[in-house]
């Protein structure tokens, strides 16, 4: 029988230190673990499409493979953001960790065929998505579990935890490939995503005051501020997402001689371990400085990247990549920050500050999460396949990061309009809760 939880205040601090505190770092430990094996299934043909050089496929088609995960898991993160609420989130957590056995067994057996047509491979790697919708869902539960003054760390540590998965296919599936062949880069993860969900079924809990109707989440579509953070999102995860994936075959194709597959993992690895530091700052300073002058240091990081392309320096390279997720990194921690002290906030000032004006709070910033999360996932799409058409009409990717670089140019222009500029002596009240 499903546990539920009917008696749930974390911002009640007597609640919280006696027994809510143990309880929600309980459902924190196996959420990022389920998260964890998501992200590995998600990203996982970021490194196995550099291992197809016996199908022939075009360097377009390669990013095509690993472009079109990002695209499904974006799409699902919308209806994944609502599965705790209607589910619960142990029930959830355990479902979407199963349906990750789909993918990994199929491109297991995909594989070892070297007759196995395009379009198949196409499929199993949109299958791959169901492990970006994780991401929404969890993150969407673990909103529920803390109070407001934590949750910036709390989410900074969910979302980290998850992210690694990135480093972890990196710079474990070159090793197990070359060890045991490419249909390990499949079956290396069943084991993992059983054990996965049976630690959430013995050892998360639903939530009773987690349950909210559908349409009513959805009102926060409705929000302006949903789709300014969700532009901005786009701008952080979206760029660590897609710099991620695309790392591998990008270096492959224009560095070929170097050693990028020892130093694929390096990059993800430093963007996730510093996303909660992200959350810290803003918890501290204010999430809107924070996220603006990320995207000022993301936009130095894409004019190193241009350089090192028309030099031909792999280190440059190397190291433009890092400067370009730590600082989305960051940027993740700071927006994320952001959406539910947004949200928190207007439910306080709209309905007072009782308890139940902080659960429809926690609920709207929920939602937003969802919807925020899936647009800023596209980020990862719209990446892979901005260097396949750059490549398909230049044979470089230098056109690209121009492109990257004005978008950049966009987001911290937005992040000042919208949050940092002031009118007079004030700053804009309307988005003033962006700021808290």
């Amino acid at each position: 029988m499903a546990r539920w939880l009917a008696e749930w205040h974390p911002d009640d601090e007597a609640f919280w230190e006696r027994k809510g505190k143990r309880v929600a770092r309980r459902n924190l430990v196996f959420s990022v673990f389920a998260e964890h094996l998501g992200f590995t299934v998600w990203t996982v043909w970021s490194i196995v499409a550099t291992k197809m050089g016996s199908y022939a496929f075009s360097t377009d088609q390669l990013f095509w493979l690993v472009a079109l995960p990002n695209l499904i898991g974006s799409a699902l993160r919308i209806p994944y953001t609502f599965g705790p609420a209607r589910f619960g989130g142990r029930n959830f957590t355990v479902a979407s960790a199963l349906l990750l056995l789909l993918p990994a067994v199929l491109l297991g057996f995909a594989v070892t065929d070297p007759g196995t047509p395009y379009w198949m491979f196409l499929l199993i790697a949109a299958l791959a998505g169901v492990g970006g919708g994780n991401f929404a869902s969890s993150m969407a539960n673990i909103t529920y579990f803390y109070p407001r003054s934590k949750q910036g760390v709390a989410l900074g540590l969910n979302a980290a935890g998850g992210n690694i998965g990135v480093s972890s296919v990196q710079l474990v599936m070159p090793l197990v490939i070359g060890s045991l062949g490419l249909a390990a880069a499949g079956w290396f993860w069943v084991p993992f995503i059983v054990l996965a969900a049976g630690c959430a079924w013995f050892f998360m809990d639903n939530l009773t005051s987690a349950r909210a109707n559908p349409r009513e989440q959805l009102a926060v579509a409705g929000r302006a501020q949903t789709w300014v953070m969700a532009f901005l999102y786009i701008g952080t995860f979206g760029s660590f997402i897609g710099y991620s994936t695309a790392f591998p075959l990008l270096s492959q194709s224009v560095f070929p001689d170097a050693p990028y597959a020892a130093v694929a993992f390096v990059g993800p690895l430093l963007g996730s371990l510093i996303r909660p530091v992200g959350g810290w700052l803003a918890d501290r300073m204010g999430g809107a400085p924070v996220t603006l002058w990320n995207f000022a240091g993301m936009g130095v990081g894409v004019v190193l990247a241009w350089l090192a392309i028309t030099s031909g320096s792999f280190w440059l390279f190397f190291l433009a990549f890092q400067t370009l997720f730590v600082t989305a990194g960051i940027g993740n921690g700071s927006t994320y920050r952001m959406i539910p002290a947004i949200f928190q906030a207007k439910a306080v000032a709209e309905r007072g500050q009782g308890e139940e004006a902080l659960l429809h709070g926690k609920r709207q910033a929920s939602a937003a999460i969802g919807i925020i999360s899936a647009v800023g996932a596209l980020g990862g799409f719209l990446i892979n396949r901005a260097f396949g058409m750059s490549f398909a009409a230049t044979g470089s990717p230098a056109t690209a990061f121009l492109a990257f670089g004005a978008f950049y140019l966009a987001c911290f222009a937005l992040t000042w309009w919208c949050y940092m500029r002031t009118v007079g002596v004030s700053r804009v009240a309307s988005l003033a809760h962006a700021r808290v």
